[in-house]
This record gives structure tokens, sequence and C-alpha cells, in this order.
């Protein structure tokens, strides 16, 4: 499921540097694919696609990867909506999408992610108030949201 979740997310990219040749859809164990690292367990635990000239939407299926702690997504054309699903992935330390073409809110959805200490969001093209529900992550170290004057920041959080 694990393969087929990444496949579905490289089905909608576009990869004119071929950064995901390696995503062979017929190996069912995705850990031997470049920018994907797994544990000891052949879990999916990070996936680095940052800096790859990477263009396309995020799909649902990135929510699926419930294992994975680091989502470094930053510096690509990526575009549409940051998808609801992402609040799914429970083990998520740091999401990094800053520097790419993503619309709309930030989802609440964001607020599940109990580990995340890193979440950079960075120039891109979101509107919207910050979530007054992130205020609950209490592990939150790094928070870098676009600095737009309609963005209203939570005053009661963990951070400054």
């Amino acid at each position: 499921p694990k393969g087929e979740a990444l496949h579905a997310l490289r089905a909608r990219l576009s990869d004119p540097t071929n950064v995901l040749q390696s995503w062979d859809p017929t190996l069912v164990n995705p850990c031997t694919w470049f920018h994907v690292t797994c544990d000891d367990r052949n879990r999916v635990i990070r996936l680095d696609l940052g800096n790859s000239n990477i263009s396309g939407p995020l799909g649902p299926e990135l929510g699926r990867l419930q294992h994975l702690q680091y989502l470094e997504l930053y510096r690509n054309n990526f575009e549409g909506k940051i998808p609801e699903e992402l609040g799914n992935l429970k083990s998520l330390i740091s999401m990094d999408m800053y520097g790419n073409r993503l619309q709309g809110e930030i989802p609440k959805s964001l607020a599940k992610l109990k580990a995340l200490r890193f979440l950079r969001l960075n120039n891109n093209k979101l509107s919207g108030s910050i979530p007054r529900e992130l205020a609950t992550l209490s592990n939150l170290k790094v928070l870098m949201f676009p600095t737009m004057i309609l963005w209203t920041i939570p005053v009661d959080g963990p951070f400054t």
C-alpha cells in the first residue's frame, strides 16, 4: 500500500528532470526508491523531494503514509490545496512545503499532528488565517507562515 500511495502521487505530478524515475510501480516495496527513506520494518518514514523541479497538485494519498516522520517538499512547483489528509500523519515531525504555489487555507486537520516540531509553509499563495487549532501543538518549535496582513496569529500557543 505504501508503494501504491507514492505511485498515485507520482502519477499526478510533472517531473521534467526524472527525479522520480526510480519509483517503479511494479515494486511493492518503495524502500529502494530514491528520495524515499524507510525504517528497519520497511515503513516509509521520510519523503525528500525538496528542490526537485516537480510540479502538480498534492493528493490525498500522502495521508496514507501513516509512519511518515519527514515530509520535505520545499522549493518545487506544487500547486492546489494542502490535502486535509495530511492530518492523518500522526508520526510527522517535520513538514516543509515552503517555496511552492500552494493555495487555499491551511487545513485545521494539521492540528492532529501532535508530534510535529517544524511546520514551514511560507512562500506559497495561501490565504485565510492560521487555524487557531494549531495552538494545541505543544511540540511545535518552528512555525513559518506567509507574512500577510490578512493573517491572524493565535495569541494563545507555544510559539512566538
